[in-house]
């Protein structure tokens, strides 16, 4: 469900509605990635940061070197030009060799230097990485800590409330002192707010799983966790940018938390029920990977429909993340949201059904 929220969120939908969804449809990944940490990773932390990197840093420089090799051809077969760009006006240009090293070095290094015309939500993997990780480091130092004062080791109960929650409160203090005084990271792309954001959503996550078994999903809980992210996407708006000011800061928590619940609670229902939805819902969750990476490419078939329909300059195709035009009095999101998520899930389950019928064949001669 998140994954698709995000695909809708970048299809240019209604104003209203991606201020609803801005609200919590990323801090809901980071929650949800949070809800899996396992206090055995305490005592094997090798294993946990292997996972982290195999999981996160590997696929982000895979594609993300995929998308610079093939950068400059995009713009060789029009789907990328230096005379349309995002909706604040900015355009991309094409790499010159230095400039192409230089990423190249910023993606190793720094999980930076993506496409990011192409490659706009590649933010994501740097941010659950130095998130989980972090969060680690800082259980391990709440546990110390909890043992220096106690004198003792942690108790269950310490484990599972008290510590995670100084992590989280440490995390809110460390992202509000950052955003109250315009505070960078300078080591972390994009200054650090969304990884120490992440970090305090993922400590949500865990928490919300230590306790999972004293919540109850409601269809009345779920309608006021709606009401509640409604609410402040009209009133006090605020979502996961690098930029956001210390009041957006104070305003994410509190929608973000609600519409993680909201969303579990229509999960949870859902899970319930066998059907096609659900069937649908279970796909494209084990195949998220493909909707992240190839989304914003995908929008580029809907893109030549729209160019066709309104007779607009075919130039417009390099319109990130889609073409703007007539965006707020049409219906072309829904094209775009259903292309952002089929095309990449039809591409990725025609390769797996290659890689079956050459696997089968290959066995059956030997």
């Amino acid at each position: 469900m998140a994954i698709i929220l995000m695909v809708i969120g970048h299809a240019d939908c209604p104003a209203g509605l991606s201020a609803f969804l801005y609200e919590f449809h990323m801090p809901v990944f980071f929650m949800a990635a949070g809800y899996f940490f396992s206090l055995s990773y305490l005592s094997n932390e090798a294993t946990f940061v292997k996972k982290r990197l195999r999981g996160l840093y590997l696929p982000f420089l895979k594609w993300s070197v995929f998308f610079l090799i093939i950068h400059n051809w995009m713009f060789d077969i029009g789907l990328l030009n230096e005379q349309y760009g995002n909706a604040a006006g900015g355009v991309t240009h094409p790499y010159t060799w230095h400039q192409a090293e230089q990423r190249l070095w910023n993606m190793v290094s720094a999980m930076g230097g993506y496409d990011e015309f192409l490659c706009g939500a590649f933010w994501f993997f740097r941010g659950l990485l130095v998130a989980s990780i972090l969060y680690l480091v800082f259980f391990k130092l709440g546990v110390k800590l909890w043992a220096c004062i106690c004198k003792t080791a942690p108790t269950q109960k310490a484990l599972q409330l008290w510590i995670p929650i100084g992590v989280c409160v440490v995390a809110l203090l460390l992202s509000g002192w950052k955003t109250y005084e315009n505070l960078k990271v300078y080591t972390l792309v994009q200054g650090g707010y969304r990884d120490l954001m992440g970090l305090f959503f993922y400590g949500v996550g865990f928490l919300f799983r230590q306790w999972q078994q004293r919540y109850k999903p409601s269809w009345w809980n779920t309608m006021q966790f709606f009401v509640t992210v409604w609410y402040f996407s009209v009133y006090a708006t605020a979502n996961m940018n690098w930029r956001s000011t210390f009041e957006q800061f104070l305003s994410l928590p509190i929608p973000a938390i609600c519409g993680f619940l909201m969303t579990y609670n229509i999960a949870t229902w859902i899970d319930r029920h066998e059907g096609k939805v659900k069937d649908v819902l279970v796909y494209v969750g084990n195949h998220t990977l493909p909707v992240f990476v190839f989304h914003i490419v995908s929008y580029k078939v809907v893109s030549i429909l729209k160019i066709l329909y309104y007779d607009l300059d075919w130039a417009q195709i390099g319109c990130h993340m889609v073409i703007h035009d007539h965006s707020a009095d049409d219906c072309f999101w829904l094209l775009y949201a259903l292309a952002g998520v089929a095309i990449p899930l039809s591409v990725n389950y025609g390769i797996e059904r290659a890689r079956q019928a050459f696997s089968q064949r290959k066995s059956g001669r030997a």
